[in-house]
Formats: C-alpha cells, sequence, structure tokens
C-alpha cells in the first residue's frame, strides 16, 4: 500500500463556528489520536484529503506545521449526508511494523448456480488484523456455482501473507438465498375460484 503525503497545520480555535470557518477555506477538521499522546486537533486540504479516502484504510504520511512525519490510518470520517463533502476526519497514530486492526472491502466474483439465487453480503467489510503499512485494499472471493443455502465462512477467504482475521473463524460472509416467488394479489385467486365453479 502506498503513502499519501498531506501537510497539516494544528488548530487552535473549537466549536461550530471555527469549523465552519475552516470548511468555508476548503479545509478540513480532525483529530489525530494514538499511542497515549494527546489528542492532536488539526486542519487539512480538504480537497487532497478528499481524494486520499477515495482508498480503503489509507496509510497518510503526515507533514504537520512544517516538521513532524507521522503516519495516520483514517478511524472515522464524517461526510454532509446530501453533499456528500468532508466534515470531519479522526485519524489513528501508527508506526511501521505496528499491527492494527481495520476493516477491509470484500468483493465477489463468479456466477451463482442458475435458478435466480440472490448473493447475500452479511460483512460487507472483513475484519482483520495488519501491518499498519501493508493493509490490503480488500479481498476477492468466488461464488462461483454456488447454490441457495450455501454461505462462505470468514475462515474460507484466503487473506494475503502477514494478515490475519479479527472476527470468529465460523462468521458468515457470504450467503446464497433462494428467490422467492412473488405472491399473487388475493382477490386474484378468488376471481379464479369463482370462475372454475
Amino acid at each position: 500500500m502506498s503513502e499519501v503525503k498531506i501537510a497539516a497545520e494544528t488548530r487552535t480555535e473549537f466549536g461550530k463556528g471555527a469549523a465552519r470557518r475552516i470548511r468555508r477555506a476548503d479545509k478540513v477538521p480532525g483529530v489525530l489520536y494514538g499511542h497515549g499522546s494527546d489528542p492532536i486537533h488539526l486542519t487539512f486540504p480538504g480537497h487532497e484529503l478528499l481524494l486520499a479516502l477515495r482508498t480503503p484504510n489509507v496509510l497518510i504520511a503526515l507533514d504537520i506545521d512544517g516538521k513532524s512525519n507521522e503516519l495516520a490510518i483514517p478511524k472515522s470520517v464524517q461526510r454532509d449526508p446530501l453533499k456528500g463533502f468532508l466534515e470531519h476526519v479522526d485519524l489513528q497514530l501508527v508506526t511501521r511494523g505496528e499491527k492494527v486492526q481495520v476493516e477491509i472491502p470484500v468483493q465477489a466474483e463468479g456466477e451463482l448456480a442458475p435458478g435466480g439465487n440472490l448473493l447475500e453480503y452479511v460483512l460487507d467489510a472483513l475484519p482483520v488484523e495488519a501491518e499498519a503499512t501493508h493493509i490490503p485494499e480488500g479481498v476477492t472471493v468466488s461464488v462461483e456455482g454456488l447454490a441457495a443455502g450455501a454461505s462462505v465462512l470468514a475462515k474460507d477467504i484466503k487473506l494475503p501473507s502477514g494478515v490475519t482475521l479479527a472476527v470468529e473463524e465460523d462468521a458468515v460472509v457470504l450467503q446464497v438465498l433462494a428467490a422467492q416467488a412473488e405472491e399473487a394479489p388475493e382477490g386474484a385467486e378468488e376471481g379464479e375460484e369463482a370462475a372454475e365453479a
């Protein structure tokens, strides 16, 4: 996984008014937590941060006030529910070689068995533990030929080297459901019976 470098500035103003002023300047307020240190309140460039957060669990190399070079991963991202712009971000401080727990996206590939079956994502993200600088972007699971009633468990998913499950091995990740036939409206059945009589 590649690192994305972002220049951040410490902030001393807090509250809704300060956050609005920061956002009007096309910046995003945020907090850096971790390693038992006090939280650091930061301001990030809005567009750069938005692009970086398109990659799940992106590793961000922070240049804070032009001096320190800290590594962090996103922990919580708040977006405007209507317009989608970033409102606030929480980052977790990490170090090279450190193991972190994250959720990675699950993607299915292949065709289910014939018969109109439906694939249900019980977990759309798989909790795993990985080194902070080697977090996989996601996992792909083959569902080729699976019939109704079949399921894929966490232990069935092949993980990259150095990545371990952070969920029960028997946790269901995907399951195949039988397609349900549409029920005829009640009035139609009675009308058919009357026509037969």
